[in-house]
Order: structure tokens, then C-alpha cells, then sequence
């Protein structure tokens, strides 16, 4: 069985500040560099990082000894980014993963791979904790929603190539944000990955604090 992996790396960072996230250091070593060594630790064949044009320069600089890591430029939104991504991998088994997400650990990777070949559709997910309130346009709370079957998406998230590719083909003028979401508007069956509430996604500053005592923590 052949896995590839497309680490999405295309946004803007907007909420971030005036640098892209991706760049930022946390002990010497950029975010995206934390999320690709996780994937090169786990056995994938081939590495696809769909990136914003901005940083593909400097990307390539980091990235330059590995022969098994394409970087190749993204699109306007997640959706065609990751299409950008399928068109030139040539695997079994793909794995789609935030970029932002360095503290994505290979035990999980892993168990990602073994589920996503029994399953052919998974997506690694935490169960919620947190209250959910279901509110109007106005403010007012309607309903308390019963959180023992919510859980929050994470990624990676992963499929049989040919699976997603069609999804991806068939679904191509619409935005969906989430590629499970893509798989189950076809009516698909996607399944559960356990994963890590540490797995969070770098989206402002204040996540970098946080995202460094992670990162000590798996020994990075």
C-alpha cells in the first residue's frame, strides 16, 4: 500500500498578524517544519505541500534535502488547494492535513494509515467537552444540544486516493472546508480517529505559547 499526504499551507494568516504562521519559530525550528518531520517520521512515500505563493521560496529552502517533498502552489481556498495536491500524487492512500498543526504526533499518523485502510474514509476527531448552545440571530440561546455524540474535527484526515479524487472532481465548483465533508455529501461513509486535544490548529499568537509547551512535551 502506497501513502501520500498533502500538508495544506495556503492561506493567508490573516488572523495571525503581518507574518505567515507557518514561519514562525518555536525553538529555532518553523511550525510547518514540526508538521512535515511528523510525516516524514511515519513511512509516507510522498509529500505534497500546497503553499501560498509567498512562502514556496522559502519552503524550498527548508525543505531542499528531501527528495520525497514536492511543493507546489496552492489554490484560493482549502478546497482547490488540496485538489492541487491529488492531481499530482500517485498513491494508494492519502492523508490531508492542516499545515498550522505541528503537534500532530506519528502514533497518530499511523493509526490514521491502519484505520484509513479498513475504512477507506477517516477522519482523526476528539469528543466535544464543552457545553454547545444552539443561539438565534439575535443572541438568545434556543437549545442546550446533547454533546455525547459531538465530537471536534481535527486533522489528518484520510482516504482511498481514488475516493477523494472523485469527490474532489464531482464537488469542484462548490467551497466545502473540510474533506470529510466532502465524502459524506456523496454519501460515503467516514469514520473516527481518535485523536489529541493537544492537536490544536496555530491561528493566532496567543497559540504559539501554547503550541510550544506542546511541542516540549513530545520531546520536539
Amino acid at each position: 500500500m502506497k501513502f501520500g499526504a498533502i500538508i495544506t499551507a495556503g492561506g493567508t494568516s490573516s488572523r495571525f498578524g503581518n507574518t505567515n504562521k507557518l514561519l514562525e519559530k518555536i525553538n529555532n525550528k518553523e511550525i510547518i517544519q514540526y508538521t512535515v518531520e511528523a510525516f516524514l517520521q511515519s513511512n509516507i512515500e510522498n509529500i505534497v505541500i500546497c503553499a501560498n505563493l509567498s512562502i514556496i521560496g522559502v519552503l524550498s529552502k527548508i525543505f531542499n534535502q528531501y527528495k520525497n517533498i514536492q511543493i507546489i502552489e496552492g489554490g484560493n481556498t482549502r478546497q482547490s488547494s488540496v485538489f492541487n495536491g491529488l492531481k499530482v500524487l500517485d498513491c494508494d492512500y492519502v492523508l490531508i492535513h492542516d499545515g498550522a498543526r505541528p503537534m500532530i504526533t506519528p502514533s497518530i499518523i499511523k493509526n490514521t494509515m491502519k484505520a484509513v485502510i479498513e475504512k477507506k474514509a477517516v477522519s482523526v476527531m476528539t469528543k466535544t467537552v464543552d457545553t454547545i448552545k444552539e443561539v438565534d440571530e439575535n443572541g438568545k440561546i434556543i437549545k442546550t444540544i446533547d454533546r455525547s455524540k459531538l465530537y471536534n474535527t481535527q486533522t489528518p484526515q484520510a482516504f482511498e486516493y481514488k475516493l477523494i479524487k472523485e469527490a474532489h472532481e464531482n464537488l469542484i465548483d462548490k467551497n466545502f472546508t473540510d474533506d470529510a465533508g466532502m465524502v459524506e455529501f456523496l454519501g460515503k461513509n467516514v469514520y473516527i480517529v481518535d485523536g489529541d486535544y493537544r492537536n490544536i490548529k496555530v491561528t493566532t499568537k496567543s497559540d504559539i505559547a501554547l503550541a510550544k509547551i506542546y511541542l516540549e512535551e513530545n520531546n520536539y
